[in-house]
């Protein structure tokens, strides 16, 4: 009969499990494969290939009780790991959502909503575009192998079992701070262009009060709003790539890789 003691079961543990929450926990935030569209099941096949490939190369850790306060502690860090990790990918694909969505409520075009399959929330049709196109563009410029990347050298810089500095974070959640300025940057030349259009309409109003500046300046607005946003895809490529390279780059000193 097989029998198992604990330091064996506490090494299997830490060489194979602990990965495994580290890897799970991001493919259950990250955008693309952790929405709706992709089943639970399938994310947790992908998590044990992965962590099949992976397993061999982290660094050994020391045994310790797989069943005990340590095991449940480690666990609770590696997840905090692969969430942070994941998060910071929402940010970046969100940026562009609240982008259009600012955009839609100033054009007028917040009533045309639909559900967001990935997320199961109405959001404006003009940010759903966005994000559909953030996602193709992220795919067709390898974005998530980069992300495998930085996730396959977080095992070597953040090793299962240290402690994470706290300073460290807390320098980096300051860095968050540019999906803020991103986001108006993205939206700054539509708003500028919406905000002349409307101060001309209040001119109107003030030079000739008998004309429905209802009636007139609401369908115009969309209708501006549009080209206005047409116009500004012309730019979007050469705005994605610096925006994505600012993402990644953060996403890699949080892992602290190269």
């Amino acid at each position: 009969m097989l029998e198992l003691s604990t330091e064996q079961i506490g090494a299997w543990v830490g060489s194979f499990m602990l990965p495994l929450f580290r890897i799970a926990s991001l493919l259950m935030v990250m955008p693309i494969i952790g929405t709706k569209l992709v089943p639970t099941r399938v994310r947790l096949y992908l998590a044990l290939a992965i962590c099949a490939v992976l397993a061999p190369t982290v660094p050994p850790i020391a045994p310790f009780d797989a069943v005990s306060l340590e095991a449940i502690l480690l666990i609770a860090q590696e997840i905090l790991i692969g969430v942070m990790l994941g998060f910071t990918l929402q940010l970046f694909f969100h940026l562009f959502s609240v982008a259009g969505q600012i955009i839609a409520v100033q054009t007028g075009l917040g009533f045309a909503s639909m559900v967001d399959p990935g997320n199961g929330v109405s959001v404006p049709v003009l940010a759903q575009m966005l994000l559909m196109l953030v996602t193709l563009l992220f795919l067709a410029m390898n974005g998530h192998l980069v992300v495998f990347e930085v996730l396959a050298e977080s095992f070597i810089t953040l090793p299962v079992g240290t402690g994470l500095s706290t300073a460290h974070y807390w320098e980096l959640a300051g860095k968050l701070g540019w999906v803020f300025g991103a986001g108006l940057l993205l939206v700054l030349p539509a708003v500028t262009a919406l905000l002349v259009v409307n101060l001309a309409f209040g001119l109107m109003t003030r030079a000739a009060p008998q004309l429905n500046i209802i009636s007139i300046g609401f369908p115009l607005t969309m209708v501006l709003g549009l080209v206005v946003f047409w116009l500004g895809l012309g730019d979007f490529l050469a705005q994605y790539q610096d925006l994505a390279s600012d993402g990644l780059q953060l996403l890699r000193e949080l892992a602290r890789a190269r």
